[in-house]
């Protein structure tokens, strides 16, 4: 068949991706017209997918690049059992991508509990999804695991952390690649949009899912009640107005502009890679240290840190408060930075989730039970 100009594009976009992940030819051969299958030692490429147009084409085009490389393409499918039917639907995309030649192909159910751990619905799903994909690529030995963001979810993304947070991170948007519990993920269609990948399913005859919580069975230009997850009222309410507002394609310049970000806080994160071992007092940089009555904490060199731009001090105090696994804003790590750069005597500051930050003489602690703080 001729290649639509989107579907080259896009086979492009996934070949480039695992050529940056090292992933490459594996023989001549395959360089050669028909098809050869892949050694059984070949790496092994995972897709993340959901049944969606967007996941459905990551497998077809992953499965295509794949074929040609001498790369082995499996997918896995995650039931979050949050709806009706959605152990039918998560079988039909399995079968989808058999049928596309993909192999192995996995379907692993979850159960979703919000209770106690202070995520919403949305955000435990993920947590649920993440460790169900990381589960399988312990088991399979997958080499990396492709997900199906595209650059509508780029831009998605940026505004949705431009409302939750400030500075070049809520502009970042998502990175292409990114390492997770020791697992390599990666998004190759971040400069694909929706369309695309919509008509891409369509130039390939395939068959997709909607999820009805993403509100596409809506009529067009219609504002998405409440009910639904805040993503999709952003797709459907928010990004189209904007649109109109300026009168252009703002999620694509939203998506182009967190691609530039990223090469920034890339640079940012590295400079604070050297600040953290400078001024962090523990005996690794993996795991917070914990007191001998086994409460996390991580205690911080202050006059180590002042010394630092306060764009790294602040990333610094960030990854710390994130390791304790404490719920932060940009407001509180101010407050923090303040016991470097502006201590006084002040006592401690108060952080959500029953943690503390106090500084005493040169050494600033961050712990779980506000009571350590003083000792």
């Amino acid at each position: 068949m001729a290649y639509s100009a989107r579907l080259r594009k896009a086979i492009g976009a996934v070949r480039a991706s695992l050529a940056c992940l090292g992933i490459v030819s594996q023989d001549a051969r395959f360089r050669q017209h028909g098809r050869h299958a892949p050694d059984p030692e070949a790496p092994l490429v995972l897709v993340a997918c959901s049944g969606g147009r967007d996941s459905m084409a990551l497998a077809a085009l992953s499965g295509t690049v794949c074929a040609s490389l001498g790369v082995r393409c499996g997918a896995v499918v995650v039931d979050h059992q949050l709806q009706s039917g959605s152990a039918q639907a998560a079988a039909d995309a399995a079968q989808r991508c058999r049928t596309l030649g993909l192999s192995p192909v996995e379907v692993r159910r979850v159960a979703i509990d919000v209770r106690g751990r202070g995520l919403g619905e949305e955000a435990a799903a993920r947590e649920a999804r993440y460790q169900a994909i990381v589960d399988v690529v312990r088991e399979t030995g997958a080499d990396v695991v492709l997900l199906a963001h595209t650059k509508d979810d780029q831009a998605e993304t940026v505004l949705i952390g431009l409302s939750r947070s400030s500075g070049i991170d809520a502009v970042s948007g998502m990175p292409a690649t990114f390492t997770r519990d020791g697992v390599r993920f990666a998004r190759p269609l971040l400069d694909v949009t929706r369309r695309e990948t919509t008509g891409i399913c369509e130039d390939l005859g395939l068959r997709w899912w909607d999820d009805p919580t993403n509100g596409d069975a809506v009529e067009a230009g219609t504002p998405l009640p409440d009910r639904y997850p805040l993503r999709s009222r952003i797709r459907h309410t928010l990004v189209p107005y904007l649109n109109g507002f300026f009168g252009g394609d703002l999620a694509s310049h939203l998506a182009d502009a967190a691609r530039l970000a990223r090469q920034d806080k890339d640079y940012l994160d590295a400079a604070a890679d050297v600040a953290w071992r400078e001024s962090v007092i523990r005996s690794s940089a993996a795991e917070p240290g914990r007191d001998h009555d086994g409460a996390r904490q991580i205690d911080i060199r202050a006059d180590a840190l002042a010394a630092r731009h306060p764009a790294i001090r602040r990333r610094v105090i960030a990854r710390a408060l994130a390791l304790l696994g404490a719920p932060f804003t940009s407001r509180h790590v101010e407050r923090v930075d303040e016991l470097v750069v502006r201590w006084h005597g002040q006592g401690p500051v108060s952080l959500p989730g029953g943690f503390q930050a106090g500084r005493r003489r040169h050494v600033i602690r961050l712990c779980e039970n506000g009571t350590h703080a003083d000792r």
